[in-house]
């Protein structure tokens, strides 16, 4: 029984220890990368740097505005997120508790919007923003970036507040407290793993967004991260600057993993509790 379950239990891990593997050795190569000088990286591509040294950090950060991008990346993750939060749970209590003719239909339209492609909207925003002057502005991308969220957001917080007992309403509603202040004093309080769920995976969408940071951002004191990086690397095409391009992405990344490391419990309880309450 015990070598059944040792070699049912080995089976099950290879794949995983192979998948795992696959997807760290890239990580560490670029990492070692971001260390070694281009000379090094043409000669040994796959070793360890002779020294570990910070130039190629230094480069992406002064002579490629690393500095101002990852400024702006973090003003447009932080607003987007921010502002996704003040739209989602007022309308998640309104959906969930009020009672109102359409109540079911309008439900339906936020979900559904969540299976419409992004791109569809892409060429009426950008007409959108011009006309209302926020065309190559960081922050009318935080708005379309909120807005674009909406929907994911909202499915998730009602199904944490479709959990919360009436009664507590009821109670704080007897004690004379305002429609707003059970809101934001009860039910919000309440809400915050499903609310630090929605935070992180928003913010994590937002940093790492490409497709339309490059369509409504046009100047270069405006790129998000994402766009400095993808004009690294279109330089590194003529400059063969692989270790600055090598360093700016450790630059994205260590952020996100951060994050990540630091809310993984959090993340994974939440979406289990949300999947399973809705």
């Amino acid at each position: 029984m015990q070598t059944g379950k040792f070699f049912s239990r080995t089976i099950v891990r290879i794949p995983l220890i192979i998948w795992t593997l696959a997807v760290l050795y890239p990580i560490v190569w670029m990492v070692l990368g971001a260390f070694k000088s281009n000379a090094e990286i043409y000669a040994n591509p796959w070793g360890l740097p002779e020294s570990f040294s910070f130039a190629n950090f230094v480069d992406a950060w002064s002579n490629y505005n690393i500095d101002t991008s990852v400024f702006n990346s973090f003003i447009v993750t932080g607003l987007g997120a921010t502002l996704t939060l003040m739209m989602a749970i007022p309308t998640s209590y309104a959906l969930e508790r009020m009672r109102f003719r359409g109540n079911r239909l309008l439900f339906t339209l936020y979900i559904s919007a969540m299976m419409i492609p992004m791109v569809l909207g892409w060429i009426p925003l950008f007409f959108l923003l011009m006309q209302l002057n926020l065309l190559d502005n960081i922050f009318g991308l935080s708005i379309v970036y909120a807005v674009s969220q909406l929907p994911f957001s909202i499915f998730v917080l009602t199904s944490f507040m479709a959990t919360i007992p009436k009664s507590l309403e009821e109670a704080a509603a007897i004690d004379g407290m305002s429609p707003y202040g059970i809101l934001w004093k009860v039910i919000t309080p309440l809400s915050t793993t499903g609310i630090i769920t929605v935070t992180i995976m928003n913010m994590i969408q937002f940093w790492n967004e490409y497709f339309m940071a490059l369509i409504f951002l046009q100047s270069e004191e405006n790129y998000t991260l994402a766009l400095a990086i993808d004009y690294i690397s279109n330089e590194t095409q003529y400059t063969n600057a692989w270790g600055t391009l090598f360093a700016s992405l450790v630059i994205a990344i260590v952020p996100v993993i951060v994050l990540y490391a630091i809310f993984q419990r959090r993340i994974v309880k939440g979406m289990t509790e949300g999947a399973i309450k809705g």
